[in-house]
């Protein structure tokens, strides 16, 4: 495997800005002095606690606890191995990485998701080209998108709009000439491959002939996969000839229920006043784009998952969801609110004026932005549509209908975490549904009560702050050599190696560092990646980096910390001499005077004041 030399690892972290690394993916807002801060990316939460430090480079969740450094936020957000994450922070901000010698990543070495980021931004340019390109396939899909969907030029261009001929255009030839790895080919979901095939051209067969094809990227804006929209040039021996549309398949880099169509666009637009806009399709949030409308987001032709409204609740807290109006899109609003209600994520429902029922594509394409603002204004809250959608007729319904549409309605509130929440929704739920909010909040308890005696789900809060008293000396001694480095050589100097509880993550990495300090070897804090052996370390360390702590006299909290380990580590064995003291005389097993001089000379490393002098 290629070793990346220290140095260039070093020269990363300096010249990458740990602000504009986060900030594609957690929108951050200032928090005093030179700190950021915005939702955390790695746990549920509705108050920002993930706060960003650029100037030291680093970050920490005062919420979950996560903690670390560009290199760490790109392995945890990606899903990349340390190598990984270096070469694409290398690749996006121009950085040169260097390797140790011999070790250098060959073709065949290169990380596969890489590989088909790379594969995928190819075949994105081939498919545009292609649509580009005069020749049946090329002016067949232009009219097409001009004409038959009436979008303009300049959309297809912007969004890399592409053509797939009839007979796969040549994509197999363009992807082997580049000399991917047979893996990356057989995983890109770009073709149909025997298992047992020799990856030739002749062994690809595209998976996508003679339709519209439209990258999707993922919330960076790297393009991931493809939806393909079939056309009047699809061939009649596509396995798929009757879908509509045809996404690829999942693969290392693309799933479809984490990712959501124009997001890496739409979260730089959205603000104050400018929620997220979520329709059903991928040529709706298209349409929104073209008509100014540029919030708009679409899942990948499934349902709504707990990881898209996740996404969206990161870059902002409101949405509005503008589905089609028939059943289809009625069921997919109402199985999305518990999840947005349990995120935190504010929902409304944009209905046409009249309740009329409309695709927003010919809404937008007959009537422009200023069809936005009018359905805008008869938007439905979440718990009006979800009365509204499960009593259409309040007025007219019988007794068991308003109590069968109440407890669809519960069941949704009860997915809210406040209470506060819960008694707004109540009183908003009585007034449509024409009952008494008193026996909805009656019934909701009931609801409730039988969810919290079910079986426990694995929590999901961050966990409870420590109390000070009970965190380890060692962590405490940790983070003064970290922060106070010329405390090192004479912690060194003061604490015995058999002293430290080497049992817990802040016990090796402090025992390790005090014998770099006695060797004369400390590579200083800002050098430390070679030292950490886990992500746990790197973490801790991370997180202690990150805080920078306030102290009149770091000398007297060494001596306490040395003072805890030692008491730790004498106390036991004078407990264990006094007990055997207190035996009988012909149940020694010891001679009791070497006993007594051992408890004495324990007693007295006791009581005598710790000592740490100041380096020279």
């Amino acid at each position: 495997m290629p070793v990346i030399k220290p140095s260039s690892v070093r020269d990363l972290k300096l010249r990458v800005n740990l602000a504009e690394v986060v900030s594609r993916v957690v929108t951050l807002r200032k928090a005093g002095g030179a700190r950021l801060k915005g939702l955390c990316p790695f746990h549920n939460e509705k108050t920002p606690s993930f706060h960003v430090d650029a100037d030291k480079g680093f970050y920490k969740c005062f919420g979950c606890g996560k903690a670390g450094d560009a290199i760490t936020f790109v392995r945890e957000t990606e899903q990349m191995s340390f190598t990984e994450a270096v070469e694409a922070l290398g690749q996006r901000y121009g950085v040169a990485i260097e390797y140790e010698a011999g070790s250098g990543p060959s073709r065949e070495e290169r990380s596969l998701r890489q590989e088909l980021f790379d594969l995928h931004d190819q075949a994105a340019a081939h498919f545009h080209e292609s649509f580009k390109a005069a020749g049946p396939a090329g002016d067949f899909m232009r009219a097409y998108w001009a004409g038959e969907r009436r979008f303009p030029p300049g959309l297809a261009e912007e969004f890399a709009i592409g053509a797939a001929a009839p007979d796969g255009g040549g994509l197999g030839a363009a992807i082997l000439r580049r000399k991917y790895s047979e893996e990356a080919v057989r995983q890109c979901g770009l073709f149909f491959i025997r298992e047992d095939a020799m990856i030739t051209t002749g062994a690809l067969r595209s998976r996508f002939r003679g339709r519209l094809m439209i990258p999707i990227r993922d919330h960076q804006g790297r393009v991931v996969a493809f939806t393909a929209r079939q056309t009047a040039l699809t061939p009649e021996d596509d396995p798929a000839r009757e879908a509509k549309y045809v996404n690829s398949p999942e693969t290392p880099i693309f799933t479809k229920g984490n990712l959501l169509f124009n997001l890496d666009r739409a979260r730089t637009a959205v603000g104050d006043g400018r929620p997220f806009v979520m329709v059903e399709g991928q040529l709706d949030a298209l349409r929104c784009w073209s008509v100014g409308l540029k919030t708009a987001v679409a899942p990948q032709g499934t349902s709504i998952t707990e990881g898209q409204i996740a996404l969206m609740r990161r870059y902002h807290v409101e949405a509005e969801c503008f589905f089609d109006s028939d059943e289809a899109g009625q069921k997919a609003a109402l199985r999305m609110l518990p999840m947005a209600l349990r995120a935190g994520l504010e929902v409304r429902f944009l209905t046409p004026v009249g309740g009329a029922k409309v695709d927003p594509d010919l809404l937008f394409l007959e009537r422009g932005i200023a069809a936005y603002e009018q359905v805008r204004k008869a938007s439905l809250s979440a718990i009006a549509f979800a009365c509204r959608a499960s009593l259409p007729s309040p007025s007219t319904a019988t007794s068991e209908q308003r109590s069968r549409a109440a407890q669809a309605v519960l069941g949704i509130i009860a997915a809210a975490d406040s209470e506060v929440s819960r008694a707004a929704f109540i009183s908003e739920a009585a007034a449509h549904l024409s009952l008494p909010a008193s026996a909805l909040q009656s019934d909701l308890r009931r609801l409730v009560g039988r969810a919290d005696r079910s079986p426990a789900r694995p929590p999901s809060a961050p966990p409870a702050t420590r109390d000070p008293a009970t965190v380890a000396p060692e962590h405490d001694l940790l983070r003064l050599c970290l922060h106070f480095e010329t405390l090192g050589r004479p912690l060194s100097a003061a604490i015995p190696h058999d002293w430290i509880d080497q049992g817990q993550t802040a016990g090796i990495l402090l025992n390790r560092f005090l014998g770099e300090l006695e060797n004369g070897s400390w590579p200083g804090r800002d050098h430390l990646e070679a030292l950490m052996e886990s992500d746990d370390e790197k973490s801790l360390v991370a997180s202690l980096l990150f805080d920078v702590p306030v102290l009149d006299d770091p000398f007297k909290v060494a001596r306490e910390g040395i003072r805890r380990l030692r008491d730790r580590a004498l106390g036991p064995r004078i407990r264990q001499i006094e007990l055997a003291l207190a035996k009988t005389p012909s149940d020694f097993n010891d001679d009791p005077s070497s006993l007594l001089r051992e408890l004495s000379d324990l007693q007295r490393q006791l009581r005598q004041p710790v000592s740490l002098t100041a380096a020279g």
